[in-house]
């Protein structure tokens, strides 16, 4: 099926990548730039995504789609909503002119990604222009994909900084048949211990916060399962607005004025004593933090249970993601200089040694 919107402009996108290695000018890769905030600020000449865009091809019975960078996110779900049909990982926009590419760039999830999986779990293949100037195909349509690493994967979470991605074909699935959100008074520590003891347990949960003062909940799946899991746990019945408000920042916590932090900890870990106020998602493994501590602090408080940082206040810091060890930046680098030899896709976005 295809859009009215469509345009395959690879040709166009293609000859201003070489252009750019032929005057070594460094790219800076972007859509709408709704996630402009993240990473580290990228000096170079603007390559926009937004005129090659539309759905290549869609069989809902296949659970594939593959849709060209792009093409707002909007338009994705739209399509995918007219079929009943969704991506799991539920991406936030961060702003109305998102785009597919921008999402997998920077390969952030939603409540249900303890559940379903993330960005880079239903990436089955990609199109990209390399920093050899070559438009490659990595990856296909099925999910049989392991003749060794998959690269259309790696893309995910790359926020450009290894080539530019013009195609991508995600793997989609159904919507549940019932969905129903609650809330239950309680404070963080034992709302942690119960999300634990649950997880040992057949619940239809697919969505998990903590505000300071209420658990909120999400139930999806069959009709006796969700409803018998209501009568169980309980609860007011909640406006389910509250996950996407909670996923695109809408929330009242993420006002204030404060520089916000991400956590990203493993499963079960406790609460964390740092100054500031917590959001607590993922069911325990995703904290925001709304704080005016320093970034070192933060880190070494959240290191100390296996976790990372990221920060989302745009220029507090210089590093706004998390520091690498010295064997994974041997990785990076190495990555980096394979696929993009000469330095120009969003140079320094991640890293400044990138």
């Amino acid at each position: 099926m295809h859009g009215t919107g469509d345009i395959d402009d690879s040709q166009t996108l293609l000859e201003q990548v070489n252009q750019a290695l032929e005057n070594a000018t460094p790219l800076r890769i972007q859509g709408s730039n709704s996630k402009a905030f993240l990473g580290r600020i990228v000096a170079g000449e603007i390559l926009d995504t937004r005129s090659h865009r539309g759905i290549v091809s869609y069989d809902p019975t296949e659970l594939v789609i593959t849709v060209r960078c792009g093409t707002p996110l909007a338009e994705l779900t739209q399509v995918l909503d007219a079929a009943q049909q969704m991506l799991p990982c539920e991406p936030p926009a961060f702003g109305d002119g998102a785009t597919v590419g921008g999402m997998i760039s920077c390969g952030l999830s939603g409540p249900r990604r303890p559940w379903s999986g993330s960005v880079r779990d239903f990436v089955l293949g990609t199109r990209v222009i390399t920093g050899h100037g070559k438009h490659l195909r990595f990856g296909g349509e099925v999910m049989k994909n392991v003749a060794g690493y998959d690269l259309s994967r790696l893309m995910a979470g790359s926020y450009g900084t290894l080539g530019l991605i013009t195609e991508v074909s995600l793997k989609v699935l159904p919507k549940p048949r019932q969905t129903l959100s609650i809330s239950l008074e309680m404070n963080s520590e034992r709302a942690l211990q119960n999300l634990s003891k649950w997880g040992q347990q057949p619940l239809p949960i697919s969505a998990a916060s903590h505000d300071g003062e209420r658990l909120y909940l999400r139930l999806e799946g069959g009709e006796g399962s969700v409803a018998s899991a209501r009568d169980r746990l309980g609860g007011e019945l909640l406006d389910g607005s509250y996950w996407d408000d909670l996923n695109e920042h809408r929330l009242p916590f993420f006002d204030e004025d404060q520089p916000l932090w991400r956590l990203s900890l493993p499963h079960n870990t406790p609460k964390l004593s740092l100054p500031g106020r917590q959001l607590i998602d993922w069911g325990g493994a995703q904290r925001w933090l709304k704080s005016d501590a320093e970034a070192a602090f933060i880190r070494h408080v959240v290191e100390e249970f296996g976790g990372h940082v990221t920060c989302y206040s745009h220029g507090l810091t210089d590093n706004p993601f998390h520091p690498l060890s010295t064997a994974l930046m041997r990785y990076h680098r190495s990555l980096k200089q394979q696929l993009d030899p000469r330095g120009i896709f969003n140079p320094g976005r991640l890293y400044a040694e990138l």
